[in-house]
Formats: C-alpha cells, structure tokens, sequence
C-alpha cells in the first residue's frame, strides 16, 4: 500500500463515525480496491464519498486527489441529460416534443414518433451503437458521421415499447441541444454547467487540457466497441488521440471524482444554480416503472445497477471505462469510484463489491 492510500485509509478510517460506514465495512471498500493495485491487475482509482457533510476520499496507484479520468457513460446524464433540462427548465422545449421537430430529417416512418424523453430513457427503439461504429471510429469519422447514421439506422421496436439502452438516442439529445442553443455541447456544458458548479476538473473531448492531463485507460480490457480485441484499434481506442478529443456525448467526458461528486449534489440538493428544484427532482423520477429497467432522465434510478444497499431514490450511472457513480436521497449519500480498468473487468471486481459495501452502510 503506497503512502497516499495508506494516509487515505487511516484518515478514512478516523471519519468513520455517526452517519459514515464503519471501519470494518470502508477497511473492506477499500481493501478491496488495494488488492487490485497489488496485484497489478489495476493501476488507478480514486474513491470519493460524501454522508451529509461528512467528505473522504482515497486515492489509489497512480491517481492523484485531482486525476481526471475518462467517465464513459456517466457521461450521458452530467453532458447531455442535464443541458437538456436546462432548455427545458427555460421554456425552450419540452421533454414530450417529438424529436422531428428540431430534427427535420428525422422523419421515416415511425422515428417522427420518437420524443426527446424517448431519447433521454432509453424507451426509443434506437440502437446502442451503430453497425459501422468500428469502422467509422478507424477512420477517425466526425461527430456529424455517427449523427448522420442515427438519423437513418433501423429502430429495433416502436418507440415507448420497451427499453433498450441505446447511445445513439443519446447522441441525437445532444444533437438537439446543439441546434436550440446553437451552440458546441463543451462550450455550452462549460459556460452553463462546469463553470456555475466550480467544476474546474470536468471537459466534454479534451478542451482547454491534454492528453497527457487525463488518467489512461487499461485499453487491453476495452469493450468491443470501443477497440477491445482488436489489435489495430490503437489509433482509435479510448487512449487515443481521436477519442479523446471527440468528445462523444455519450461516453467522451473527463472528470475528477470531486467534481462528478458535485454533479451529484446538485440533484440531492438543488439550489437553483443550474436548475430550479423541480427540473431537478423530474431527472432523478422513475420514469419507465413498467418496463424491464428503471430510468430517469439520463440516469439509472434505484438499487439495480447502483449499490444492494441503495434505496429505491437513489440514481446515477456507471461507464464501461470503470467507472460507477451514484447518490441517495434516503441517506444523503454520495457515491463516485473512477478507475482506469474497464467495467467488463473491474465491474464484478471492484466497482460493485465496493459500492455494496458502502451503500449498505449508508
């Protein structure tokens, strides 16, 4: 155990009192997580949690407090769900408006049916990714390229149906923000979330940093999609260049576990900064409760996918880069775990052992 987690743990430790976990079950989140650097099979994690105004945080292998890494899908509630609310929030449109209507060419058959909260819930019959996502990856396409193909992808069942997580869905979302505001989703998210919030560590793409600012990805573990068994995937997979630097709405945002810890208090506490208190309560809502998956706008909503001990209030996302974040209304909790080895493999590892550790607590 390096010095830092070791100052980490004691401190941790020390805090674990009234409402925080106790030592036996944060000795064992932790553990956990060490284990894993130990041994080699992961090389960075940061670990943030917050019980009322009770804040700890644990740094682990290369990490340092302040590491931003590369959040995948976290990514859709902090950059596309929420700038979303916000346009909602002002009057500018409405999460029942059909999406055809800021998306004129979106208008085959049954895709004019699709609404924006269809698009924000998973509920619109659109695909994760598209067929040719590999190939339009390697050859380093555009944003404008995926959007195009999108528009015109085959949709797997009627709108409103059933659930199917579907990235694209997400990408037409930051599509419409885009088009109302006319302006760059990492400008518009800088000026109207990151700035406002003081999260100083948080980018869509790589913005004002670079590269070299962000926590690299054990790529050797990457999900399909993103270039995992592909061994001509370098110049495409979630360390390149390209990627870093897309700023896919879906999955390309960097962030520190601090600020995604303020993204989350934002909900559990809203203050009006970013969103009046109602605009903040209707994104963290169930609003698929018949269907296989409970979803909010943008975010996951209870215990599924979460942490055993989460309540039915409790929302937030994970990402395929190894990353899991939630919060809990019930307990006043918050929970954000950034690491640098992919979910297919950290997920049963580290993520979800340490989340039921602390959430059961909670």
């Amino acid at each position: 155990m390096n010095r830092r987690s070791l100052m980490a743990l004691l401190a941790g430790i020390a805090a674990t009192k009234s409402r925080s976990a106790t030592p036996t079950r944060m000795q064992s989140a932790l553990q956990i997580i060490q284990t894993q650097i130990d041994n080699g099979t992961l090389h960075s994690a940061v670990l943030h949690v917050r019980r009322g105004d009770r804040v700890t945080q644990h740094v682990f292998g290369k990490a340092e407090p302040d590491s931003m890494f590369l959040l995948g899908s976290i990514t859709k509630p902090l950059a596309v769900a929420l700038p979303v609310m916000i346009l909602v929030d002002r009057g500018e449109l409405k999460l029942s408006d059909h999406a055809v209507k800021y998306l004129p060419e979106f208008n085959e058959s049954a895709r004019k049916d699709i609404t924006i909260e269809q698009l924000l819930t998973h509920t619109s019959g659109l695909p994760d990714q598209l067929e040719n996502n590999n190939e339009l990856r390697s050859r380093h396409a555009p944003l404008s390229a995926f959007v195009k193909g999108a528009m015109r992808t085959p949709l797997l069942f009627a709108p409103g149906a059933q659930y199917h997580y579907q990235s694209m869905g997400i990408l037409l979302a930051a599509e419409i923000v885009e088009r109302v505001t006319k302006t760059a989703l990492p400008d518009f998210l800088q000026q109207h979330v990151f700035t406002p919030l003081g999260m100083t560590r948080s980018v869509l793409g790589l913005g004002q940093f670079k590269k070299s600012d962000m926590v690299p990805m054990q790529t050797e573990h990457a999900a399909p999609e993103a270039g995992g068994g592909d061994p001509k995937a370098r110049e495409w997979d979630w360390n390149s260049d390209y990627w870093r630097n897309l700023g896919a709405p879906w999955g390309g945002a960097h962030s520190s576990a601090a600020d995604v810890a303020m993204f989350l208090r934002l909900f559990l506490h809203p203050e009006g900064t970013v969103l009046r208190e109602d605009a903040a309560r209707l994104m963290i809502r169930d609003h698929t409760p018949t269907l296989s998956a409970h979803r909010g706008i943008g975010f996951m909503v209870g215990p599924v996918g979460l942490g055993k001990g989460c309540s039915a209030r409790a929302f937030g996302h994970s990402g395929s880069t190894g990353t899991l974040a939630w919060a809990d209304p019930a307990t006043d909790t918050s929970f954000v775990l950034l690491t640098s080895l992919p979910k297919n493999v950290s997920g049963e590892l580290i993520l979800y052992p340490v989340s039921d550790a602390v959430s059961s607590q909670a």
